[in-house]
């Protein structure tokens, strides 16, 4: 039985193993360094203090199997209405669903947290990816052609957008 649950500190190392895997095997993350443990502990220090913020975690028979965020999208003011969503999924584990499980979660804790738009950035090709944000209502909003260089290769990055709530900033006056 898969289960989600906030992540406590005693998951970092499981969640950085993860991470860094990604860091030296992919282009999913544009960080090229493995993080060590004191960075992964001041991330979480740093990014969790925020109430509006989550680490989710899935667990399988007692083994972390992939881990999902919400954090800043922006660091400006104005952009406090919108959040940055990421997951990753531990690279041995074959269990299906495990993104859409650790999403729609997060999804629930988002929208309790009065978001208005929620952002996922995708490098691409990622077929995988993209799928499960189309699945869960996100839509593709752009593409930035280049922007990142990893394994001597350019890679594209797909910005993909999630409307949480529907209200409107623009108040219309009624018609007279």
């Amino acid at each position: 039985m898969l289960t989600i649950r906030k992540a406590t500190i005693a998951d970092l190392y499981v969640i950085n193993a993860i991470y860094n895997h990604y860091i030296e095997h992919s282009a999913i993350t544009f960080d090229v360094e493995p993080w060590p443990i004191s960075q992964r502990l001041q991330w979480y220090q740093a990014v969790f203090k925020e109430k509006r913020h989550t680490l989710l975690v899935a667990v399988k028979e007692d083994t972390i199997i992939g881990f999902a965020y919400n954090s800043a999208f922006k660091l400006k003011e104005a952009y406090e209405s919108s959040t940055e969503l990421t997951v990753y999924k531990a690279q041995d584990c074959h269990v299906k669903g495990v993104g859409r499980a650790l999403y729609r979660q997060l999804l629930m804790n988002v929208k309790q947290h009065n978001y208005h738009r929620a952002y996922a950035w995708i490098t691409m090709p990622n077929e995988a990816s993209i799928n499960l944000h189309n699945g869960l209502g996100f839509s593709e909003v752009g593409t930035m052609a280049q922007v990142g260089k990893k394994f001597d290769q350019f890679h594209d990055v797909a910005l993909l957008e999630k409307v949480i709530t529907c209200d409107s900033v623009v108040k219309k006056e009624p018609l007279a």
